[in-house]
């Protein structure tokens, strides 16, 4: 088989997955799509969750009109979900998402990608875990948060084994279903929409909840969409001169220098809950704000967390369990399926691929698109709307490969 007609093998079908392919089939490129339909959203995410981003923010990019999410509303009779105010539950975005992937990518295969290693003609050479092996002339890499859970390092050694759902100290990626923790004490570490969003749905459904973080008036919320500043331009994350730039001109970010970059991937849209779960969780979250762990233990199966205020005075507080919602850290490292070869081929910036303008890493023909690409695009690769930006750019350096 030669090189123009060997497929391009995506692997993952969460949003920038299918983007990308969508992208790619529409430029006539053989495409073959590994992975489940929006399985971290549906499996990854807790049930009862809502999406952070406007209706605006949450279209995954397709290359023809008709597949955005007003278009899903319309087509299965699901609520229409259009202004600001109108809030996406996690359940309607991913039955989006499925419903995406049925119609532009009917073909999708639902087995994993075991292994990627390069072939010496150019190309790589794959395993998937039904036991087939196939030669792809090019791979893109949209695994999602998959393997890049961040946990503490304090909080660690109270895991040693690793977070688990069913043990003392988990990591929030690792929940689904949270009415199992109806009747416990449970400790959240993080400030973020995760972390507070979490807290929230635990005390809803009957457990006692505590948000420890780290700085002085961390947990904050953000505005209505009534109260955003009038005179600065609009975003897909609300109105500010920052988040206009880094959505309209993520091309240019790629030129900062790798310190400016990692900066802005993580205080741009940084912790905030979002602006309607304030009332939900004013009087029914304990919080505990200017608060590092400085160590953690387990005692008779309880977590005990010693909390450093910062003045030398230390106290130590445990519960049932700790759930760390402490965000995400991309290291290719935990991309086990990426062979040894491939991942010693690899530019690194702490730990992410650096990629050039069509999203290609240093090894030939090896892409990767979102949360990946954030070190080198910026903080836009985060969310959902970044596919309208990164598709098309791929689509086109992969049609010229």
């Amino acid at each position: 088989m030669s090189t123009a007609t060997r497929p391009v093998a995506v692997i993952g079908a969460g949003p920038y997955g299918l983007s990308a392919a969508a992208h790619l089939r529409a430029r006539g490129i053989p495409v073959r799509v590994f992975g489940k339909p929006m399985v971290s959203w549906r499996t990854h995410m807790p049930a009862g969750m809502i999406l952070k981003s406007t209706p605006a923010a949450s279209g995954i990019d397709a290359p023809r009109r008709g597949h955005g999410l007003l278009d899903f509303c319309a087509d299965t009779g699901a609520r229409r979900l259009e202004s600001d105010w109108d809030l996406i539950p996690v359940e309607d975005f991913a039955a989006y998402g499925q419903w995406f992937a049925a119609r532009l990518l009917p073909d999708l295969e639902q087995v994993a990608v075991v292994s990627v290693d390069q072939v010496p003609r150019g190309g790589f050479a794959l395993k998937l875990d039904s036991g087939e092996s196939f030669e792809a002339r090019a791979v893109v890499v949209a695994t999602g948060l998959t393997g890049f859970a961040r946990m503490p390092r304090e909080l660690a050694a109270a895991a040693p084994d690793g977070p688990r759902a069913s043990g003392p100290v988990s990591h929030a990626s690792q929940h689904h279903d949270l009415s199992g923790f109806a009747g416990r004490e449970v400790l959240v570490v993080g400030a973020g929409q995760s972390a507070l969003e979490n807290a929230v749905l635990m005390a809803e459904a009957g457990a006692d909840v505590r948000v420890v973080a780290r700085r002085t008036g961390a947990v904050r919320f953000g505005a209505a969409p009534d109260r955003q500043p009038r005179l600065r331009p609009d975003s897909p994350f609300g109105r500010a001169w920052s988040l206009y730039a880094l959505s309209s001109h993520a091309t240019h970010v790629r030129h900062l220098p790798a310190p400016a970059r990692h900066y802005l991937v993580r205080h741009v849209l940084g912790p905030l809950g979002a602006w309607w779960l304030r009332e939900r969780f004013t009087g029914r979250v304990g919080v505990s704000q200017g608060r590092r762990i400085v160590r953690a233990r387990v005692e008779a199966g309880r977590p005990v967390l010693t909390l450093s205020g910062g003045t030398g005075a230390e106290r130590e507080v445990s519960a049932d369990h700790v759930m760390a919602a402490t965000g995400y850290r991309v290291d290719v490292a935990a991309l086990g399926f990426l062979g040894d070869g491939v991942r010693a081929g690899l530019l690194t910036s702490r730990g992410a691929p650096v990629l050039d303008a069509g999203f290609q890493s240093a090894v030939p023909g090896l892409y990767f698109t979102g949360l990946p690409a954030a070190s080198s695009f910026g903080p836009l690769m985060r969310f959902v709307c970044g596919t309208g930006y990164a598709s098309p750019r791929l689509a086109s350096s992969l049609a010229n490969l």
